[in-house]
């Protein structure tokens, strides 16, 4: 596994398929800022909290000039069923095969309920316009984190 980008290091570069089936990579947001965050599963209680929250502060980032793309091992059709089930409009990718979450250094041994297992450790990169890594979070808490990035993204912006 990698380590963790680090700060004004390039971000590693990656392709997946959307809800939609087509491929999605990191040079189709050159030019702009991304919010890159893992999460675990579709439909969990974490992970919906937090693409919902995403979903409601998108226009936000937009305005800054930012999209907001949600990644998880869940495949377009779990995804396909999550955007709808809870009206996301955010960008959600597959990685099945965890290439990008191993790119990023967040595929890692977690615990729950007294078992061990490989899993998304919840992350976010924020990626600026030139595609190197501007901020990380790591161990998210979905709580607040939307807005949290945000505020992150005024920063980075002025905005």
């Amino acid at each position: 596994m990698a380590d963790l980008p680090e700060i004004s290091q390039p971000a590693p570069a990656f392709q997946a398929p959307q809800t939609d089936g087509t491929t999605v990579s990191l040079s189709d947001f050159a030019g702009q800022w991304l919010v890159l965050y893992f999460y675990p599963k579709d439909n969990t209680p974490g992970c919906t909290t937090e693409a919902r929250d995403f979903t409601s502060y998108l226009a936000e980032f937009q305005a800054l000039g930012a999209q907001v793309v949600g990644v998880s091992p869940d495949s377009s059709k779990s995804h396909e069923k999550f955007v709808t089930k809870h009206a996301l409009t955010i960008t959600l990718l597959s990685d099945p095969e965890h290439q990008i979450a191993e790119a990023y250094g967040i595929w890692g041994l977690k615990k729950f309920m007294g078992k061990e297992f490989m899993g998304i450790i919840r992350s976010t990169f924020l990626i600026n316009p030139e595609q190197a890594i501007a901020q990380v979070w790591t161990k998210v808490r979905t709580k607040g984190h939307a807005a949290a990035v945000l505020d992150a993204l005024k920063t980075h912006t002025n905005g």
